[in-house]
């Protein structure tokens, strides 16, 4: 179990994240048409999952946009935007912001991401919800970095996610 803040107010996970050096666990997540995607999706690129509570939130829109800026200009790389919202909510945002570079993933049926990746909130107001994280992973599905941002209004150490690639 870890333990992040939201504005200095202790809120629990679930578990632990997946180790450096260890493999990413398979998933199941739904894409914007609803369909799945798992990490077979993904096979032979490098990845930043960009792991976040809400779309709808100031700081997770600000992450979505910084990580589509970059995304384009990443080599071999795709990065996954993931949260709980509603695949609905996920396009509308994107769509509204005219964000491309990013694949949009919903965890919104059971959360299973989430729990099989120690990041879901177990208590607190955004109890259910994703802890704001970054996995970076090579093109093998071997995690190269992780961050569990300690205060979820504040945004992820974009600097060192992509220096992991």
């Amino acid at each position: 179990m870890a333990t992040v803040t939201l504005k200095g107010n202790p809120i629990h996970t679930s578990g632990e994240l997946p180790k450096v050096g260890s493999k990413l666990a398979n998933f199941k997540l739904v894409k914007s048409d609803l369909s799945v995607a798992d990490l077979s999706t993904f096979a032979g690129k490098k990845l930043v999952l960009n792991i976040f509570p809400s779309i709808d939130t100031g700081t997770c829109a600000a992450s979505v946009r910084k990580f589509n800026e970059t995304a384009s200009k990443l080599e071999n790389t795709s990065v996954l935007c993931i949260s709980r919202d509603l695949p609905f909510a996920q396009q509308r945002f994107c769509g509204a912001e005219g964000l491309e570079n990013v694949v949009n993933l919903s965890d919104f049926q059971e959360g299973t991401f989430g729990k099989d990746n120690g990041l879901d909130f177990i208590d607190g107001p955004l109890k259910g919800l994703h802890s704001r994280v970054i996995i970076v992973t090579d093109e093998n599905g071997v995690v190269k970095h992780t961050e569990q941002v300690g205060e979820i209004v504040n945004e992820p150490n974009y600097e060192a996610a992509l220096a992991a690639l």
